[in-house]
């Protein structure tokens, strides 16, 4: 089962027992009409513990789906779940203390989540926000791991009409053709093996992590913690 995850940033300095007082026991509840009965969606936080520089927890929310039933629309809810968590990283060389956010969920799922836990802790959205991994330090990470690259997107090419480029095979990092289109752009998106985890892994400039192997819940946090964080 693929397992993926988003990396925000939290703006400004707040202290994880802050974050956990405002979180736990948070529920909200809405009454949609639909047809001629009303639904009653139910968002709220569950399983929050703090353990160490890190911040646990799940992010329950109700939806309504769309179900074609012979011919007809039928909207019937549904309970998506998405685990979350916050990492305090003190002040270092060169980088001051931050929180980071990681949401286990797809992109755009990922984005409004982080979205809604923005306006719980600060009432307003914004106050979370993504992460850019400067393209120099991704180009040493994807190095570090390159022996097994099975896909590299590059960006903010030069070469006109063109946006993107992007290379499929393996040992991609060894071919002429890597060292060409670096000349040309910045890796945005790379598909590798992890040498430290032995996981096949995507990772993209803006946070966005996909782990293709067959791994855990807790293996994909190990993996984020030790190997994506750092590169922020």
């Amino acid at each position: 089962m693929v397992l993926a995850g988003k990396v925000f940033l939290v703006e400004g300095t707040i202290d994880l027992t802050d974050v956990a007082a405002k979180l736990k026991g948070f529920k909200a509840e809405e009454q949609v009409e639909e047809g001629e009965g009303a639904a009653r969606l139910i968002t709220e936080i569950t399983d929050l513990h703090l353990v160490g520089d890190a911040l646990y927890g799940t992010f329950i929310q109700d939806q309504l789906l769309d179900v074609y039933h012979r011919g007809e629309r039928i909207r019937v809810p549904t309970t998506s779940e998405a685990p979350f968590f916050f990492v305090a990283q003190p002040e270092r060389t060169g980088t001051p203390a931050r929180t980071l956010l990681t949401v286990m969920e797809k992109k755009l799922r990922a984005n409004n989540i982080a979205n809604q836990l923005s306006k719980i802790l600060f009432i307003i959205t914004g106050k979370i926000v993504e992460v850019r991994i400067d393209p120099s330090r991704f180009e040493r990470f994807h190095e570090a791991n390159f022996e097994d690259t099975k896909v590299i997107f590059f960006d903010d090419v030069d070469i006109p009409n063109i946006k993107k480029l992007s290379l499929y095979g393996s040992t991609l990092g060894n071919t002429t053709a890597y060292v060409d289109n670096l000349k040309h752009g910045k890796i945005w998106y790379i598909v590798l093996k992890s040498k430290r985890h032995g996981l096949v892994v995507g990772v993209t400039r803006n946070g966005v992590v996909t782990i293709f192997s067959r791994a855990t819940k807790d293996e994909f946090i190990q993996y984020v913690k030790d190997e994506i964080l750092e590169l922020i």
